[in-house]
């Protein structure tokens, strides 16, 4: 019997790659930080590019025995993601460490090349079952879309079933099944492939679960509080949204206030710890038999609001485990929606924890939801007197940079004015950020605060704004009304009495400023001063860190690094000046460079081996190829990466977006590709990828012009009509970007079937460089402009097909 077309095992093969990558990601969010899903990225697509390299010097001696070579990567594949993950968590990686100790660059490049091992082994299978088959390219490349975005599904499906490392053995058992499949299409399946998939498949569930047991970075949270005597990890939830530790202790009362007043007398009642990620602390508060045991809540910044008016109707953004929900229960406010956007931490406030807690949370006075807060707000037409954004990132990780690359569509300039329009007349948003030193955070947020005011047609907002800062946190208040001078006593000694420092308020003057918590300058009064004078832009641009006011276009809020301060900070290691770089932001640098110098060797290396004449005919042959090829990789994911991102903006759930996005654009570019074959049937490949292209440049300036107002209009459509209205969205778009990839293997099959191998190779490699510079391009210029870079790099790409030689 002749084999089958493998498309089934194709299929399931690159379900499960793609399932391995989401979740390396979540991984590595547990164990690191977020800033290394990046680095995963490109970690998988660098294995593709190897493999390129691989098959374009040894894949003619592959292709003879092709069924063998498929099978024998599928299987290096199924028992390398699981063994290549443990190995690496042996590696003891510290990314603080880098700058002063060069040791931790090597672990970290050992990691990076044990990671990619099996993504390599896949992409041989496919590159080497894509070369093999030639004119069905397109139906191969079509199993390979389909199946990648139903693995972006599956992923996310598994990870509410299980926690991350179990999922892994899945994974495994996925592989493997891929296999069988595999040797079944092509004619090989005897018992043997049974017997051993079944002893493969047994060893991750048979070993010791230390061997699979996170090993968390020492700088984490959890990490740090695991080291105080009694403390134990009480229960642990998972999801894809976070890894939930609920931390108790014996021995030592915990207590978490963040910016407590060294005024207050009462201590806070009895807590539990709930880090998200092994970060992000939030406590789970007693509610004590007295009110006037949560006195200690009223000594925060964060509690200036409920003295300069008496709330009723209050919001809660970020509700975590519900401190600000306490602190408005304290000053007896009539009713309370709180928003949170893990269900989890959600049910542990309703059920788990619900008598710790005294029923606070399931009571008449407080309305808890589960669901993102800015499209809560954008869903709603209440208004409320009060809306607070709590604070519930961690302060050693924003203060180190780690969250520089962390996308937040809550404190853009756009959110902002969206919160401020569900105010009502001379209601008030409150914000309280952490105290940085030099200033970063609070001064960037009042920058925000100014810019969403004028966006809402505010033409004096400095007639709208407060600002109080304590030794800890700092509190931005902006008003829907001018402030009173009532407010404004009120606030002086709501400070006074509690050890805290004015800030901003209008007509201030910088002389009352800096009184208590002593900083060598009124750094935060000057900056209030300075961004609301007609001066601000010369502030901004000769200001240290970043402070411009973060957008929906450039949504990354915690990004303060400025390239002209490092030399400066570099000099002053010594003195702390290493605590201010960013490192998500650096460490996505040091990727983008390993990917260019990886990328290089690669497309450069299958030249090396030969004569130099003869290499200098082929450059000049292999140019055209090239530059298709790379350009291809460029722009498919500029476009995938950039429109995950827009599309935040609709569903405003990350996790929707990731899986919705991502596995439209998967499909329907496997449909297209599928579709494409009928341009090869005609012979006529080259008018398929002109026609393609045309689709996607048109569909992608129309999108650029039409996706806000859309978004906006569609804002309080219930999720599952705008899940729906997503994929309708990126179907047509997805199904044109399916397209030219295949028919440009097909039209260089037909003049140069010799660099098949390496074109997918650098293909691949214009992918790991691509996932990584869409994100530095985005940080810099925002996502409108990747877009655009895409369209252009999409258009460049048809006129290098035109030049393949006949």
């Amino acid at each position: 019997m002749n084999p089958r077309l493998p498309q089934l095992s194709i299929a399931v093969l690159s379900a499960t790659a793609l399932s391995y990558e989401l979740l390396l990601m979540r991984l590595f969010s547990i164990i690191q930080w977020h800033h290394f899903a990046y680095m995963i990225i490109s970690i998988a697509l660098l294995g593709y590019g190897v493999s390129g390299t691989f098959l374009s010097l040894l894949g003619r001696r592959l292709l003879i025995q092709y069924r063998k070579a498929y099978l024998i990567n599928i299987g290096l594949f199924a028992v390398s993601l699981w063994l290549c993950f443990v190995i690496a968590q042996q590696i003891h990686f510290n990314a603080e460490e880098m700058l002063w100790n060069p040791a931790q660059a090597g672990r970290l490049f050992i990691i990076y090349l044990l990671l990619s091992l099996p993504f390599f082994f896949v992409a041989n299978a496919i590159g080497l079952t894509l070369i093999h088959y030639g004119p069905m390219g397109p139906r191969i490349y079509a199993a390979d879309l389909v199946g990648a975005g139903s693995g972006s599904l599956a992923i996310v499906l598994l990870l509410y079933l299980s926690f991350p490392q179990q999922a892994l053995n899945v994974l495994v058992m996925l592989a493997l099944l891929a296999l069988l499949l595999g040797a079944w299409e092509l004619r090989l399946w005897n018992r043997r492939w049974l017997v051993i998939v079944l002893l493969t498949g047994a060893i991750p569930f048979a070993l010791p679960s230390e061997w699979q047991a996170l090993q968390l970075s020492p700088y984490k949270g959890l990490s740090q509080l695991q080291r105080i005597d009694g403390t134990h990890v009480a229960a642990e939830y998972s999801s894809p949204l976070g890894m939930l530790s609920v931390v108790q202790s014996s021995q030592t009362p915990l207590r978490h206030a963040p910016g407590l007043s060294l005024a207050a007398t009462q201590e806070p009642p009895a807590q539990i710890a709930v880090f998200t990620d092994g970060d992000n602390m939030t406590p789970i508060t007693a509610l004590p038999e007295r009110r006037e045991q949560l006195a200690y809540l009223d000594y925060l910044t964060s509690a200036l609001a409920y003295h300069l008016s008496a709330p009723q109707q209050v919001l809660i953004l970020g509700a975590g485990g519900g401190a600000d929900v306490l602190q408005a229960h304290y000053h007896q406010v009539a009713h309370v929606d709180a928003v949170e956007i893990n269900p989890q931490l959600v049910a542990l406030l309703r059920n788990d924890y619900r008598d710790f807690t005294g029923g606070l949370f399931v009571g008449d006075q407080v309305s808890l939801y589960g669901a993102e807060a800015r499209g809560f707000v954008a869903s709603s037409d209440k208004r409320y007197d009060l809306i607070q954004l709590s604070l519930l990132d961690a302060f050693a990780a924003s203060s180190a940079g780690l969250y520089a690359l962390n996308e937040s569509y809550l404190y853009t300039v756009e959110a902002l004015a969206l919160y401020l329009s569900h105010l009502e007349q001379l209601g008030m948003l409150s914000i309280t950020r952490w105290v940085e030193l030099p200033p970063r955070d609070g001064l960037k947020m009042f920058n925000t605060a100014v810019q969403a005011l004028r966006k809402n047609g505010v033409a004096a907002p400095e007639q709208h704004l407060l600002m109080i800062r304590g030794w800890q946190t700092v509190t931005v208040i902006v008003k829907n009304g001018a402030v009173t001078e009532g407010e404004i006593s009120a606030m002086k000694e709501f400070c006074a009495s509690r050890g805290f420092d004015l800030a901003y308020y209008p007509g201030i003057d910088p002389a009352e400023t800096n009184r208590f918590n002593i900083l060598p300058r009124p750094y935060y009064a000057e900056g209030a001063l300075a961004l609301l004078s007609d001066k601000a832009e010369q502030y901004l641009a000769d200001y240290k860190f970043n402070l411009a006011a973060a957008t929906d276009d450039r949504p990354y809020y915690h990004h303060f690094f400025k390239w002209g301060a490092i030399r400066e900070l570099l000099s002053n290691r010594e003195r702390g000046g290493m605590g201010m770089l960013e490192w998500g932001y650096l460490i996505l640098i040091a990727t983008l460079a390993q990917a260019i110098i990886a990328s290089l060797v690669l497309i450069l290396l299958p030249l090396l081996w030969r004569p130099r004449d003869e290499a200098s005919r082929l450059v000049a042959r292999r140019t055209p190829a090239f530059v298709y090829f790379f350009l291809l990789g460029l722009a498919f994911l500029f476009l995938e990466i950039a429109f995950i991102q827009k599309f935040m903006q609709l569903l405003f759930h990350p996790l929707y977006a990731i899986a919705v996005v991502l596995c439209s654009f998967l499909v329907f570019a496997g449909l297209g590709s599928a579709w494409s074959q009928r341009y090869v049937v005609a012979g006529t490949p080259q008018t398929g990828v002109r026609h393609a292209v045309r689709g996607i440049v048109i569909l992608g300036m129309l999108y650029l012009v039409l996706l806000n107002p859309l978004f906006a209009a569609v804002a309080g459509l219930p999720v599952v009509i705008k899940i729906l209205l997503a994929a309708m969205l990126v179907a047509p778009l997805a199904f044109c970007m399916g397209m030219p990839f295949p028919l440009g293997l097909n039209h260089l099959a037909a003049r140069q079937p010799e660099l098949l191998p390496w074109v997918w190779g650098v293909n691949g490699c214009a992918s790991v460089i691509s996932a990584v510079l869409a994100t530095v391009l985005a940080v810099h210029l925002g996502f409108s402009a990747v877009v655009l870079a895409a369209l252009i790099l999409y258009a460049m790409a048809v006129r290098a097909l035109q030049s393949l030689p006949e």
